[in-house]
């Protein structure tokens, strides 16, 4: 079973990838960019993927170019809704890719976190890869949430403190 995984971040991958492994999926990464914002911190995250790729073996797909204002565009006076806006645009590009890669499934590493809205990542992955042609697998992989806390810490792998655009960063630091 050939699987593309998005991979929102390193931390995040390494339950996922070691459980899916461990069921019989043959597992490729695919790191979307346009939602991580600042740009360093997008390359940061980038840097961290790729060193946790070096040391599982996990080939990674990394999405070209930084569509900041697209996403920005898209958004604004939507805030509210920018989570639904962002996993749609997240596993539409996933489920692509993963279409013409001839994939068996795709799925997602925000099943992992136990900060994402769970149900509505999986109902928009069933509904995009049923629009598609390709299998949304999905896997709640949050019961490995300290086993995946506890290994990325081992590897030191840089753990970034919100999810990615510039509204989840206003929201952690900003009081």
């Amino acid at each position: 079973m050939k699987t593309l995984l998005h991979v929102c971040c390193a931390p995040c991958a390494v339950f996922p990838v070691k459980t899916l492994r461990y069921q019989g999926h043959e597992v490729m990464g695919y790191f979307y960019r346009h939602n991580i914002h600042p740009y360093l911190e997008c390359l940061r995250r980038q840097e961290t993927l790729k060193s946790l790729a070096e040391t599982t073996d996990l080939r990674v797909i990394y999405q070209e170019g930084y569509d900041l204002e697209g996403f920005l565009q898209k958004v604004v006076f939507r805030e509210s809704k920018r989570c639904t806006y962002c996993y749609h645009e997240r596993l539409r590009s996933t489920a692509l890719t993963a279409k013409h890669g001839k994939f068996d499934y795709f799925s997602t590493t925000l099943l992992y976190s136990k900060f994402q809205n769970h149900e509505e990542v999986k109902s928009i992955g069933e509904a995009i890869g049923a629009s598609i042609g390709i299998k949304f697998y999905y896997q709640d992989f949050r019961p490995g949430w300290q086993e995946g806390i506890q290994t990325s810490k081992q590897l030191k792998l840089y753990r970034q403190q919100y999810c990615g655009c510039i509204y989840s960063e206003k929201e952690r630091y900003y009081k």
